[in-house]
């Protein structure tokens, strides 16, 4: 094989193997960075089902980023949920808010947030929140 047909075949594999190295990156490796002042003005379509404070359709936001999911013993949630095991890591908000039922068969949220830079955003808000 002569050096020309060498060097295109060396490239095609270098090409092959950087498209492999973005294409096999975890979904959720590059998180946006959230705006929380945004994220509160986001934050109001979940008002129809959540509180910050009180338990309503949805169980209360104050303490979520952290807390155990199906964890609030005041609450009624969904056997699903409350069996999940999931911890509301910033990354685990970020996959349920994009699609809960998906995250968690059975759950009780159909809401989602499409936009990746909305969800970044109502998880830097619910940071925000602290604990109890």
């Amino acid at each position: 094989m002569n050096r020309g047909r060498r060097v295109m075949r060396w490239l095609r594999c270098v090409a092959i193997l950087m498209l492999l190295g973005v294409v096999m990156r975890p979904v959720h490796a590059e998180s946006p960075v959230g705006d929380a002042n945004r994220g509160r003005a986001l934050y109001q379509s979940c008002l129809g089902c959540h509180s910050i404070d009180e338990d309503d359709v949805g169980p209360r936001h104050r303490g979520v980023v952290g807390r155990r999911a199906g964890s609030i013993p005041s609450y009624a949630y969904s056997a699903a949920l409350r069996s999940s095991g999931l911890v509301w890591t910033p990354s685990v908000l970020d996959r349920w808010l994009q699609n809960p039922q998906a995250l968690v068969p059975g759950s009780k949220m159909f809401f989602s947030l499409a936009d990746p830079r909305d969800r970044a955003d109502v998880i830097a808000y619910l940071a925000t929140l602290g604990g109890p």
